[in-house]
């Protein structure tokens, strides 16, 4: 596996914690150049310099995916430091499930803004290196809830809806410039999302459902170095994967 992950430089937004921080960690261990980015600097930072002192590469950058030219910069400084960018990992997303009668609307407006917007805003800022290099990989997270839909999921599951829709209509157009692109859609990972969830009854019974059957963030790691590592004239379009338990 390592064969294709060994120098590569990876940009992971959602780094500082839960699944984004496993993939860090993770690939950095399979000799990959990691770029971190989250809002949390000293998250991410602490991070960079573990990755360091186990002779990995790593470098920490702010960033708020909302905010498109801040995504930019975040990948314009991996060029500047690293001198090209193979994977950017779409990964910062956030899970406020209510259902919605209860009218949360601000909290729909910011699943779309950093689920949504912030997954265009990391493909447009790498999509003019990766093709001017004419390689790259784009990851994007979405979700089982990117399938289906349940109590609570509605605005959630169709931030996620649409993570798959741009990822393949992105997958058909940027054939000409080598360029793959990957749909990752985690089942029930146990991470800090559910901590966001203001709704008291649907937190607590995703609470007791994720307890009960929720797997490692070390799964999804595995799972996009699964991606990363295959030949590259080999294109992992998308990846299910849930706990053995889950039936959802």
């Amino acid at each position: 596996m390592e064969s294709n992950i060994k120098d590569k430089v990876v940009v992971i937004t959602g780094a500082s914690s839960g699944m984004g921080e496993a993939a860090a960690k993770h690939l950095s261990a399979l000799g990959a150049t990691i770029v971190l980015g989250a809002r949390r600097a000293e998250r991410i930072e602490k991070l960079a310099k573990e990755i360091q002192e186990n002779g990995g590469k790593a470098l920490a950058i702010a960033v708020d995916v909302t905010q498109r030219e801040q995504v930019k910069n975040l990948v314009d400084a991996a060029v500047e430091q690293f001198g090209r960018i193979d994977v950017i990992l779409n990964n910062a997303g956030i899970m406020p499930l209510s259902t919605m009668d209860s009218l949360h609307v601000d909290e729909w407006d910011k699943m779309i803004d950093v689920n949504i917007k912030g997954v265009l805003n990391g493909i447009a800022a790498v999509l003019p290196y990766m093709k001017e290099q004419k390689s790259g990989q784009i990851i994007n997270t979405s979700s089982v809830a990117g399938h289906k839909v349940f109590n609570g999921s509605a605005v959630y599951s169709a931030t996620k809806y649409a993570v798959r829709a741009l990822t393949e209509g992105l997958r058909m157009e940027v054939k000409p410039y080598n360029i793959r692109t990957t749909i990752v859609c985690p089942g029930a990972v146990k991470t800090e999302l559910l901590e966001q969830i203001t709704d008291v009854e649907v937190r607590k019974a995703n609470e007791e459902y994720v307890g009960a059957v929720g797997i490692s963030p070390d799964s999804f790691a595995r799972v996009v170095a699964f991606a990363i590592s295959q030949p590259e004239d080999v294109d992992i379009n998308e990846i299910i994967f849930r706990p053995t338990s889950q039936e959802l």
